[in-house]
């Protein structure tokens, strides 16, 4: 089940976010002065396939796989996300709403909303 991270550093000049983690997901959401979402990061499947879903107000949509620097043995890189268009919106859609649960609904609801419409959103 997702939890809210406590004590999040928060970056000069960036919007202020919050962290919510389990075992399977990252959830990161950022907010405008007025205190309204202006985007998000939802990283899932982190043990096996990392991908990153990122929603953001002025630009909507990326998907991305996470490479983690790990591919050249003795020697440990910063992982970094690379193109990955397919994104099975469905099934994340599904083991968000049950992990989500202990979370805020509207911050719940906004999240799952914005998954299910990545579908409409998608012509790749």
């Amino acid at each position: 089940m997702l939890k809210e991270l406590n004590n999040v550093t928060q970056i000069q000049g960036e919007p202020r976010r919050r962290w919510f983690a389990d075992e399977f997901f990252d959830l990161i959401v950022w907010y405008d002065d007025k205190n309204e979402i202006s985007g998000f990061q939802l990283c899932y499947n982190k043990e096996d396939d990392e991908h990153a879903l990122t929603w953001k107000r002025k630009s909507s949509y990326t998907h991305h796989r996470v490479d983690d620097g790990e591919s050249k043995p003795h020697r440990k890189a910063t992982p970094v996300l690379v193109a990955d268009g397919m994104f099975n919106h469905k099934s994340v859609a599904e083991r968000f709403s049950r992990e989500s649960k202990n979370i805020e609904q509207a911050l719940s609801e906004f999240v799952l909303e914005k998954i299910l419409q990545y579908e409409i959103s998608d012509d790749r």
